[in-house]
């Protein structure tokens, strides 16, 4: 072994450009792989946490139900006739939930619930001169929704706070705030589909990800939208609950179902559609990856198979001096750990580095994100596959041409 490790050394320095060569095709190979994966999962991971921070894991809330309406077998009777009712409109409910407070209360006892917020939310328009803009006003416990979304992290201007001292205070979403051309102080004036109207002031701006969210979405306390609906303080329309395992989230919306009776539905059931571009964006990073790791593993097999054929004259002479063919390959192995090693490593060092340039490089979402750089991630599990990788098809590389070289016969090598 230590023969087999000198010559090796030997080779490695000595041919110190098809060393470099050799090595530099592993480096770019996983540099180029650590890039795309860090970038493509960073854009992932983003996607994923703009929707689900904006979406409670467990939502509470009251369906509408049909009923039969069995008043119209009063006209006609008897077996020689039937009654149809067609397009049937549910009658008007209240969409409160029966004792919302004392199921919260009980919920938060949970020790797998990390927050809970109850919720008043209606449709409103907006009003902006002679135009009516539709949207949704939610009225909330700021702390507890805090907890439930993180709005703190989202706002572009003001703070969440501004609602406690302010009864008449509103949090409007940017994309809004941007259509009505409204800043911070300024008043504004809400209509419920009844008619109602009220003023309210901006004490603050916040910015979701979410377009659909942010032109439409506004927050005040639970108590002013209870009075803008003219209901008592036990109106509540909504639960929303953020689990600290969110994939069970199924799991623990079944349980909330058979307790409560509500309807009870989990993010999965809520944002189904969206699901399946999760599933598809994923496998699309997998195979991007898979296919950077393979272009990889090719070129590196390459580079080792040409290596390996300049030195051909050298096999035949060391197996002249009484090398066995299992100490060719032992001799090229060992280059091939030294190379894929130092290869590899370097390859981190740049998948890094080019990473952190990224991640480092202005990026503005404008309305549709909040967001300033591009998100990268740096998950150890990515070094250590292309680690793994680089050192593993560098081996398997050298492996297959030196096991081939190994058999043939040195006169034929010399006489060529």
């Amino acid at each position: 072994m230590s023969v087999t490790f000198d010559i090796a050394k030997t080779h490695l320095i000595t041919k110190k450009k098809q060393t470099l060569v050799a090595m530099l095709g592993v480096t770019f190979g996983i540099g180029m792989f650590i890039l795309m994966i860090s970038f493509m999962t960073g854009i992932n991971r983003f996607m994923d946490e703009t929707l689900l921070n904006a979406t409670p894991h467990v939502h509470i809330y009251k369906d509408i139900t049909q009923k039969q309406i069995p008043i119209l077998d009063q006209f006609l009777t008897g077996e020689k006739h039937f009654n149809v009712v067609h397009h049937q409109l549910p009658k008007k409910e209240n969409l409160n939930i029966k004792n919302a407070t004392q199921i919260a209360a009980n919920i938060r006892k949970d020790k797998n619930v990390e927050a809970v917020s109850t919720t008043v939310s209606s449709r409103v328009f907006y009003n902006y001169g002679s135009l009516q803009i539709n949207g949704n006003i939610n009225g909330i416990n700021i702390v507890d929704e805090n907890k439930m979304i993180r709005l703190n992290e989202k706002m572009v201007d003001g703070k969440v706070e501004n609602l406690l001292t302010n009864s008449k205070g509103i949090l409007m979403g940017f994309g809004l705030a941007k259509k009505m051309s409204a800043r911070m102080g300024d008043r504004i004036t809400i209509s419920t589909p009844d008619g109602t109207l009220i003023n309210l002031y901006i004490v603050g701006i916040f910015q979701m990800g979410l377009t659909a969210l942010d032109e439409s979405l506004c927050y005040a306390n639970i108590q002013t939208v209870q009075t803008i609906l003219q209901k008592d303080k036990n109106y509540i329309t909504d639960i929303k609950i953020r689990i600290k395992d969110m994939n069970s989230s199924n799991v623990v919306a079944l349980k909330y179902q058979k307790i409560y009776g509500n309807k009870v539905a989990d993010w999965k059931e809520e944002n189904a559609s969206l699901l399946t571009t999760f599933v598809i964006r994923n496998t699309m990073t997998i195979v991007v990856a898979l296919t950077m790791l393979i272009v990889a593993g090719f070129g590196i097999y390459n580079i080792m198979s040409m290596s390996i054929n300049d030195k051909m004259k050298d096999i035949a002479i060391l197996k002249a001096n009484g090398f066995a063919a299992k100490d060719i390959m032992a001799i090229f192995l060992n280059q091939a750990v030294i190379i894929g090693f130092l290869g590899a490593f370097s390859g981190l060092l740049l998948g890094f580095t080019l990473s952190y340039i990224v991640s480092q490089i202005p990026f503005n979402g404008g309305g549709m994100m909040n967001i300033t750089k591009f998100p990268v991630n740096f998950y150890p599990l990515h070094y250590t596959i292309g680690l793994v990788f680089g050192i593993v098809t560098t081996l398997v590389a050298a492996y297959l041409p030196s096991r081939k070289a190994g058999k043939i016969d040195p006169v034929i090598i010399l006489r060529s």
